[in-house]
């Protein structure tokens, strides 16, 4: 069948530089036409792959693709779907091999983060077990920071730069404001099982004692007393009290502080509510004025913020997926190693799968304060060379410039639909 075909699918939550990601593989498949032939993309990720929906890229102009490294959101879709082992599902494997040997797809580029790794890692160990074996190669995604083994996850300096910029302007408004009105704001961030995010927001402060005055880590059990403790202790000090919590805080038996009993379609507890429930503890317990926002899809979606550093690493690891794919490589991660100089530097490596699939990578107890309730000079060192850098998307009638493809489906080569 002469030379093989590629297929890139999108997964999870997106983030402000993932189509930067989807623009590195593409166009380094189109330099390597003599190696690589059509390269497809799943449309709302591994379902539209199961479906049969494939994104023939080779449609797409030039311009439009080069314009991906700019926008947010994912182009092709994605979504939340977990594949289970195959003693549990052995038809869905099946399907997706017979999805990949109808269109010849001999290389398959799986971009997203935890849950996206195990997948890319399944497809590898069970197409050569149904006899199609195909090269999975896994592109890091994640806002959260938590993939092992890499230095950072594409995706995450952007948040990270969204949420420090965010923290510094609300800031600033409250401390003018508190005199007599709001005297407690909380900035509500994501971050699941691990603190990346909202430690991030630590970046807003230049100097000891500036805002934010307390940070609540998944990684710090919560202590109801010692928190109402600093925000009195803060607002006598300073006349108001910034907060940035993560999302997944919780008690040390466990329990959310938000309280959530919910799961997503990857299995997790449905996240969500931890800045209400602060903002009431200090009303109930203080009586403070305050304000609360939740950052939500706004953080993941800011690309107009993005960080520069973030924008290029992304490009890199989609670019070298592709360049893995052609040494022959599989079954691997592409991972960002930073340099040992004290100048920020970085260059990209690989990991196996094998060791990456679910495993979470959290905050070092060294990058938080002794009190619990901020970061160190350590974390700032880290976090600092990840948000560096502008990046802005081309502006027309004071809106940005997004490109809109055309997203033409290849023709469905099996007689059978799938229902996921």
């Amino acid at each position: 069948m002469g030379k093989k075909n590629a297929l890139y699918a999108q997964s999870g939550g997106v983030t402000a530089v993932i189509n930067a990601s989807a623009c590195g593989v593409i166009e380094a498949c189109r330099q390597h036409k003599d190696k690589i032939g059509t390269l497809y993309a799943g449309q709302n990720g591994i379902l539209g792959i199961l479906q049969e929906q494939l994104i023939d890229t080779s449609k797409e102009l030039t311009s439009a693709i080069t314009a991906l490294k700019h926008t947010p959101g994912g182009a092709f879709g994605s979504c939340r779907y977990k594949m289970k082992d195959i003693k549990d599902s052995q038809a869905e494997y099946e399907r997706l091999i017979a999805v990949f040997r109808a269109h010849n797809i001999g290389y398959f580029f799986y971009n997203g983060g935890g849950d996206s790794a195990d997948t890319c890692l399944k497809v590898s160990q069970i197409s050569a077990q149904l006899g199609y074996p195909v090269q999975a190669i896994h592109i890091p995604k994640t806002i959260d920071n938590d993939l092992p083994f890499t230095d950072c996850s594409p995706g995450f300096g952007s948040v990270a730069k969204y949420v420090a910029v965010s923290t510094k302007e609300a800031s600033l408004d409250i401390a003018s404001m508190a005199a007599s009105s709001t005297k407690i704001f909380v900035l509500e961030v994501m971050g699941r099982h691990a603190g990346w995010i909202a430690a991030a927001g630590g970046l807003a402060a230049e100097e000891a004692g500036d805002a934010p005055h307390i940070i609540v880590f998944p990684e710090i059990p919560f202590n109801r007393e010692q928190f109402i403790a600093k925000v009195s202790a803060t607002v006598k000090e300073k006349g108001y009290c910034v907060v940035v919590a993560s999302e997944g805080a919780s008690y040390a038996d466990g329990g959310l502080i938000s309280g959530s009993v919910n799961k997503d379609a990857f299995g997790h507890q449905q996240l969500g509510g931890v800045a209400p429930a602060l903002a009431s503890m200090v009303k109930h317990s203080l009586g403070y004025k305050y304000h609360y926002a939740l950052a939500d899809y706004l953080q993941r979606s800011a690309r107009h913020i993005a960080s520069k550093t973030d924008v290029e690493q992304a490009y890199a690891v989609g670019q070298a997926a592709v360049e893995k794919a052609i040494e022959g490589k599989g079954a691997i991660m592409i991972t960002i190693e930073r340099g040992t100089g004290k100048k920020y530097s970085w260059s990209l490596g690989e990991a196996p799968l094998a060791k990456v699939a679910n495993v979470e990578k959290k905050m070092p107890r060294s990058f938080i304060s002794k009190d619990g309730f901020g970061i160190t000079q350590k974390a700032r060192d880290y976090l600092q060379p990840l948000i560096a850098g502008e990046d802005y998307p081309p502006y027309k009638d004071g809106m940005p410039v997004y490109p809109r493809l055309k997203k033409i489906l290849a023709p469905k080569k099996l007689d059978t639909d799938f229902d996921c």
